[in-house]
């Protein structure tokens, strides 16, 4: 065998997967913009406070109830480890996407425009990361700009607004290897606990889930500080119903978030 096929994260690593995470772990800003119309359209006397609120609860009960779902698969008669195993790579896919739609989200109602999808990839996965995501960010930035950065500031910001685009690119790998070492090491454990029968793999992968999204949503609010008085223009509902994505192209995140 290669290497490639005995080291989960060298298979990982491999130029496919990589660009498969990147594309997961990136959500097109125009989407992510209409997602927050789209909340603030049915509730346009929230805050952005509360609007952050919605945006958590509906990640924890996508990621909650995804995680749940595979688990509840192995207790369908004819469900072997393959297919469980498979089901666990397209929920594995969803909490990604549900993640970086989540991050962004979260981002844009901050004042923070990401249009560069480095810097929205070390956002989203920075995040997942959780305290070792934002020390990781802070001493790279520091070792990147050659300046030690102010304990007070929060690094959603710094790495949105402050770290020059040139050195983005080199701050956004390092996180990605430290990323992806957490990443394979979580996801080969948890596999195999979604697909225990009994519905006994239900209850830890919606736990699972739930727990690593409680995480997030921890890891979003330090790396951001308190929610803004009051939201960017650009997140004003528009007037005119835009054309409609059709169901088939939006990201399954935005669709199992949708009423």
């Amino acid at each position: 065998m290669t290497s490639t096929q005995t080291d989960p994260l060298a298979t990982a690593q491999h130029p496919m997967a990589v660009r498969g995470f990147d594309r997961l772990l990136t959500t097109q800003r125009p989407v992510v913009l209409a997602h927050i119309r789209g909340i603030r359209k049915r509730h346009p006397n929230d805050s952005p406070e509360q609007t952050i609120r919605r945006l958590e609860k509906r990640f924890l009960s996508v990621v909650t109830s995804s995680g749940a779902s595979v688990g509840a698969a192995a207790v369908v008669p004819g469900v072997g480890t393959g297919i469980g195993l498979a089901l666990t790579g397209v929920e594995t896919a969803l909490f990604l996407e549900a993640s970086a739609l989540f991050a962004q989200s979260i981002t844009e109602v901050h004042g923070i425009a990401v249009t560069d999808p480095d810097r929205a990839r070390t956002i989203v996965m920075a995040m997942m990361l959780g305290q070792s995501g934002s020390e990781l960010v802070m001493n790279l930035t520091a070792q990147a700009t050659g300046k030690a950065v102010p304990r007070n500031r929060f690094w959603g910001d710094i790495i949105g607004r402050n770290v020059p685009q040139a050195m983005v690119g080199q701050i956004a790998d390092r996180v990605k290897t430290a990323f992806m070492r957490r990443f394979v090491r979580n996801s080969t454990t948890g596999a195999f606990g979604r697909i225990l029968p009994f519905g006994i793999g239900a209850v830890i992968g919606g736990t699972g889930s739930h727990l690593l999204g409680r995480r997030i949503v921890a890891s979003s609010r330090t790396a951001f500080g308190p929610a803004p008085l009051a939201f960017p223009p650009n997140l004003e509902p528009r007037p005119r119903k835009p054309k409609a994505i059709p169901a088939g192209r939006k990201p399954k995140a935005i669709r199992a978030a949708e009423p």
